[in-house]
Order: structure tokens, then sequence, then C-alpha cells
């Protein structure tokens, strides 16, 4: 064996590639950072009732890889959720599995983006999709809203300006119901606005869909997707926040073409077929009456969040009221900067993400992410009351 120094890397890595340090997840007193589900409601016993059905009946496809668009059975399940409850008709040769939606967003931006490229989003998006287009090298631009959605004049203005530019806006990317970090969601007018914008320029819409389940009062909207009859709605879907983030599988909905592009970008062959096979059976006899005892505990929290906040922040600050999701933001004071706080308020056991976190352009110091999902009611509760407490010993809760 021979003797030599250590071998560099450097001037190897691609430009694509950022350094990642690995390590346990750190997890504040009260977490409001993350958005993880309730422990409690996981459908851990029918999970496992239902593998066991499912592998008795197909365990030996097993030994076979997995088609790469992902089980059959389970992509023929999500064509009929998706025709019941938000009025889509696809086939299931639209339908691709997806470890998580996310691994269906990134493979659709890389499809879709070259280094440059203008992509849009709400003023404050969701830190994965955002980190995934930076990381593809587009130049992400957010579009102002309100608690209806994207304000078309603003859309307008952007997508105007973008064309004297001389560029291409590739698509614009929304999260329109119980949007995060936002928590509102759109309107059925908004959302009719948005797409008869958005044709007039040419741009396709990326609806991502992964929370719509998660309402628990207020009437439902129907998929942006149901308005289109163009082929200019990419559908993106979630198994994380109605099962669990644990099993990994999401989905894409797309025209055979773009499928076809974006699955180059799709690593490990099919989904896991193990978790396909559970998800599939548990979905096809106990998804509704799942969700719906899921909902009603999330409605809990989130009132107990509202209620925190009222007692502990009155008038000094401003929060969302949604009407399902995971999340309520909370807007103090331009001149209080909820950035620079954020490290102290995790390490004094309160942790959330501040707004910067959540914009293309940096903005938002002053706001925070609060996510109620994963701790009791009780545990929501004593955790608000403990951030305004922070806030007050920093001199940043100002009545």
């Amino acid at each position: 064996m021979t003797t030599s120094s250590p071998f560099s890397y450097d001037g190897l890595y691609s430009q694509q590639s950022v350094p990642v340090v690995r390590g346990e997840s750190r997890h504040a007193k009260y977490d409001f950072a993350v958005a993880y589900p309730d422990p409690d409601t996981l459908p851990l016993e029918g999970l496992a009732d239902s593998l066991r059905v499912a592998l008795e009946r197909e365990g030996r496809d097993l030994a076979i890889y997995p088609v790469p668009a992902g089980l059959p059975s389970l992509r023929e399940w999500v064509v009929e959720k998706l025709a019941r409850d938000r009025n889509m008709e696809v086939t299931v040769d639209d339908v691709v599995l997806t470890s998580g939606s996310g691994e269906a967003i990134s493979m659709l931006i890389a499809a879709l983006t070259d280094p440059g490229d203008v992509l849009l989003t709400e003023e404050y998006v969701y830190l994965g999709t955002l980190r995934t287009m930076r990381r593809f090298g587009a130049d992400v631009r957010s579009v102002k809203c309100d608690d209806e959605g994207f304000i078309p004049e603003e859309l307008e203005s952007i997508l105007a300006s973008v064309a004297a530019e001389g560029k291409k806006v590739k698509f614009l990317y929304t999260i329109p119901s119980f949007q995060n970090p936002l928590g509102w969601s759109m309107s059925l007018d908004r959302r009719v606005k948005t797409l008869e914008i958005t044709q007039k320029y040419g741009v396709p819409v990326l609806e991502d869909d992964c929370y719509v389940d998660l309402r628990f009062e207020g009437e439902d909207v129907t998929s942006m997707h149901s308005l289109d009859d163009s082929g200019r709605v990419l559908y993106v879907g979630s198994f994380s926040k109605i099962v669990a983030p644990g099993v990994r599988l999401g989905y894409m909905v797309a025209p055979q073409e773009v499928i076809q592009r974006a699955m180059s970008f799709k690593g490990g062959g099919g989904v896991n077929q193990f978790a396909a096979l559970a998800v599939q059976e548990y979905a096809r006899g106990n998804m509704d009456a799942h969700i719906d005892d899921q909902n009603q505990s999330l409605r809990v929290k989130r009132d107990a969040m509202l209620a925190s906040l009222g007692e502990n922040f009155g008038d000094a600050a401003q929060w969302s009221k949604p009407e399902g999701g995971l999340y309520v933001w909370l807007e103090m004071p331009e001149d209080v900067d909820l950035a620079a706080m954020q490290e102290t308020s995790f390490n004094e056991g309160v942790g959330y993400y501040n707004g910067t976190m959540f914009s293309p352009e940096g903005r938002g110091a002053n706001c925070a992410r609060l996510c109620f999902g994963h701790p009791t009611a009780e545990t929501v509760a004593e955790g608000v009351a403990e951030l305004a407490h922070i806030f007050e010993r920093h001199g940043l809760l100002r009545g």
C-alpha cells in the first residue's frame, strides 16, 4: 500500500452542487419551525394491516423493479381522487409517483429551467421550492399577494416587465390552497384571473396542491388544473400531509411531453414499492375517515395558536387566520428584526422560520412562519406565550 497525501476534489464539483452539512435535526422545546404532522394521528396500525394484505396479494412482485412511473394501482387511486375532489380529468398515464412532492417539483424545475430563466412565485414561497429554483440558476421573482392570492395587476405588471426585457417566464409556481407560508387559499376569481393573465403571456402554471386536503372550515375551491383545458397547468400532490412524511410519496400530473422530459431527471427508477403498496391498500378503504380525524385535530391546534397569539401579542402584531393547512404567518412592525432574533429564540426554547427564508428578494425580516401541526394544543399555547416572553425580554414586543 502506497502512502500519499489526501486526494482533493477541489475544482471537480459541479456549479450546481452546494455543501450540505449532515447532522441530526435540531428541535427547540417549542418547535414551530418545521411542518411536521401530529404523530398521534399517524395511521400506523392501518398502514401495517394494509401492508400485510398487499404483500399477501402482490408481495412477489417485489422481486422485480417497479415501473418508472410507480405502482399502477396507486396511480389509479390518485386519478379517482383527483376526479372526485379536484374536478380533474386525467388518466393513469398522466400521473407519475415520486419520492415526495419535492422530487416532483425538482423534476419539473429541472426539465423547464436553464440558468438565468425567470420563474415567478408568490411574494413568500415554500423555501424548499425556492432553494431548488436557485440551485438550477433561476432568476426567481415574486408577485405581490393579498389574502385572496396573486394581485392581478401585480402579476400583469411583472409579466409585461419581463417581456420588455426580452425574456420569457418559464412558469408561475403557486400553492393556491393553504399557501406555505402565508396560509391563505386563492379565491376562485383569482384562480381564473391568474390563468387568464398567464395564458395571455404564454406562461404555464405549476400548481402545488399538497395541502388541499387539510381543510377544517370553509368551502373547497376547485383546482386551477380543472379550470384549464390547454395543458398549461402542471399539478403536484403529496401523501406526506395525509399519511406521513416518512412514506416519501408524492406525484405529478403533466402532459406526456413534459413527463418524458421530467423523467430524465428522476433518480433510482420507480418509487419505493413497499411504501406504495401499503399506501394504496390503506387509501382504498380508510383515507377519507383518516383525513377527517386528522383535520379535527389540526383545527384544535390552529385555534389554540390563534387564541394564544391574541392573548400574548394583542395589537403588537398581525397574523393570518387560515381555514386549513399547517401555518400561521406572523407579521411584526417593520422595525422588528425576527431574522436576527431567530437563533436566539431557538436557543431560548422557541423555533420558527423568519420571512427572509421564504422571499425571493430576501424581504420579510419582520415576519415569521409558525407551524402548529406537530405539538399538542396545550404545547402550542404554551409555546406562543413563551415566544412573546422571549420577544419581550429582548425588547421586540411592544404593546
